[in-house]
């Protein structure tokens, strides 16, 4: 997998846990200062596998690692309340 992939792949994860955490404080309290957080997703296998071995070097140079492991992503949808068009033309 290229190293742009991984990047977007974990860019785009990244935002969701942050949104997830925002939703979910309980889960910041689990994850130690200064730990590497890893996403495993089950659904991209050939991320999980990039990022458990970036994760498993981290882990043998002494950092503290978390694995998030991922079932699915939902589909994005939009956050508007009513919308309303105004037409502008004369």
């Amino acid at each position: 997998m290229r190293k742009e992939d991984v990047f977007k792949k974990n860019h785009l994860l990244g935002i969701e846990f942050d949104r997830y955490l925002l939703e979910h404080p309980e889960i910041l309290e689990q994850i130690p200062e200064n730990a590497e957080i890893y996403f495993l997703p089950e659904d991209d296998p050939d991320l999980s596998e990039e990022n458990l071995k970036i994760a498993e070097t981290q882990k043998a140079e002494g950092r503290k690692v978390i694995l998030v492991k991922i079932g699915r992503l939902s589909p994005p949808h939009s956050r508007l309340e009513d919308v309303r068009l105004e037409s502008m033309t004369f």
